[in-house]
């Protein structure tokens, strides 16, 4: 009998042993479990600040416009009223320093033109900024114009763009904080495509897509340098280093030299073209 109580006694010590070691490991599981849950909560509120992932359009507002802002390259011919109501647009946007009009026709400027041409720039700064407005004359028509390298530029921003397109100053702004994250690119609002076409048995053949590729893929490969940003390094790259017979190319058949400068910019740096979307 007595052996039978002191055998119980010892079942009930040993009960009572098990379950406060169950307890206690109870305890430290839940504190575990506790301990986890609250760093997977502040690693995933943090996460962006650990990777730098951020969301895009955030992580372009930090990037304030420069002193030094961007210069305007316009290509032109013969259309005035265009001309006039381009520069009279762009003169309101805020990182607009310098204003550079390639000019390619045989006469020069006229006086009026000119004088038209600075009132409206002077009108719309209204004293807050001083706006430098230049016609670049060339003597040869040719599009390689655009692309030539313009003496004294102070600013590495061009904003290249075509007498006869207009972004409000927002879309213009929004993308030069965008070329500010990838100066090296070149960083437009106008996509389009291009591929190896295969049936032509040559790698280096080439099929050019327009908009309608990009819309039906949901790809692009460049932007067209007729509303683009991109480094005044690639004016001197264009002039000096392009293949002579790109540019022979371009004049003769009074194309391409956009597609030309994108692949200059993609194949000087690596930097893949950016394709912002403006109104």
């Amino acid at each position: 009998m007595r052996g039978t109580v002191l055998a119980n006694r010892r079942g009930v010590q040993r009960f009572r042993q098990l379950a406060i070691t169950a307890v206690k490991s109870s305890k430290i599981k839940l504190l575990l479990l506790c301990c986890i849950a609250f760093t997977v909560l502040v690693v995933g509120t943090r996460a962006s600040d650990f990777m730098r992932w951020t969301n895009y359009s955030d992580s372009v507002d930090q990037f304030p416009l420069p002193e030094k802002g961007y210069a305007i390259v316009m290509n032109t011919w013969k259309r005035y009223d265009l001309l006039k109501q381009s520069i009279s647009h762009y003169s309101s946007c805020a990182g607009l320093k310098s204003i550079h009009i390639v000019w390619s026709e045989p006469n020069h400027p006229s006086d009026s033109l000119s004088k038209f041409l600075n009132h409206v720039v002077e009108s719309k700064t209204k004293g807050l900024k001083k706006i430098k407005l230049s016609f670049d004359i060339n003597k040869e028509d040719s599009l390689n114009n655009r692309f030539k390298e313009i003496s004294g530029l102070k600013t590495d921003a061009v904003f290249s763009i075509d007498d006869d397109v207009i972004f409000p100053c927002s879309s213009v702004e929004f993308a030069f904080k965008v070329w500010q994250s990838a100066p090296d690119a070149m960083v437009g609002f106008v996509p389009r495509a291009h591929w190896v076409d295969k049936s032509h048995g040559k790698k280096d053949y080439y099929t050019y897509g327009g908009w309608w590729s990009v819309w039906w893929t949901g790809t692009y490969s460049m932007v067209l340098s007729k509303a683009a940003f991109f480094n005044k390094k690639y004016l001197r790259l264009y002039t000096n280093e392009m293949p002579a017979s790109i540019r022979e190319f371009v004049t003769k058949n009074r194309n391409c030299e956009d597609i030309a400068m994108s692949f200059l910019v993609a194949n000087a740096t690596g930097a893949p073209p950016i394709w912002v979307k403006g109104k």
